[in-house]
């Protein structure tokens, strides 16, 4: 296990795992250079091993790896832990990036990467995730949509039926959060990408589907006939709060 310096008050945990030692070593370097406390590890077996151990604020998670692959991986994780977790892989295959979605990662990012662009997502995801917005939020708890039987708790970044929280990573809570403040309206894909500050622009990415298909799974009591997040075949989709039966 590669480790940088303790971790202060001051720095958000990174725990790297990718099996090229030196790859490894320049994100620990940097990203501690950027105020960081970074781990390294090479395998999936070491990812959890260190997770029983050490916190993690985020998860930098390469593809291909030795033994069991990242994809699996992720969908283990998110088993367990709401780390959000951002994927690696070299070969930058839009049905990787898609399929990663779909395992529960927060971003993806394919190989070579520039230092600069990684840090710029691990400080978003982050932002999202920051213990001084939960503290900001629980401040003022009464910014929320309400939709159905559920709340989407905006400063809190939660969605809650009945009083019991369901689990949501940071893309499908922001794609929500668009959905609910642009109600019964039809949102065509590019718009839904301008909306999502910070997503890349690409007119032929099916991560808007891949997102809204688990939105569905979690939100529709029957995902083959959703009567909130509806499909206008060609067009793009229609949230409508009340339902539809």
């Amino acid at each position: 296990m590669d480790k940088a310096p303790s971790k202060t008050a001051e720095k958000s945990r990174v725990l790297v795992v990718d099996d090229d030692q030196g790859l490894r070593h320049l994100l620990l370097d940097y990203l501690e250079r950027e105020g960081f406390n970074v781990i390294g590890v090479e395998d999936g077996e070491q990812m959890f091993a260190c997770l029983e151990t050490e916190s993690a604020d985020i998860i930098i998670l390469d593809l291909m790896l030795p033994g069991e692959d990242g994809l699996s991986l992720a969908r283990r994780l998110r088993q367990t832990y709401s780390t959000p977790i951002i994927i690696l892989s070299a070969r930058g295959d839009e049905i990787d990036r898609i399929v990663g979605l779909e395992v529960g990662a927060d971003d993806y990012l394919p190989k070579p990467f520039n230092p600069r662009e990684l840090l710029a997502r691990i400080r978003a995801v982050l932002r999202r995730h920051s213990p001084a917005a939960t503290e900001e939020a629980e401040e003022d708890s009464d910014d929320s949509h309400h939709f159905g039987p559920y709340r989407l708790n905006i400063g809190l970044r939660q969605l809650e039926r009945d009083g019991e929280t369901l689990s949501l990573t940071s893309g499908e809570f922001d794609l929500l959060n668009v959905f609910c403040e642009h109600p019964n309206r039809l949102l065509e894909r590019d718009r839904l990408l301008d909306l999502l500050k910070g997503y890349e622009r690409n007119p032929f990415d099916r991560s808007i589907d891949v997102q809204v298909a688990r939105l569905r799974a979690k939100i529709e009591p029957d995902k083959k006939h959703p009567r909130y997040i509806r499909t206008v075949w060609g067009r793009g989709y229609i949230f409508t709060p009340k339902g539809q039966a």
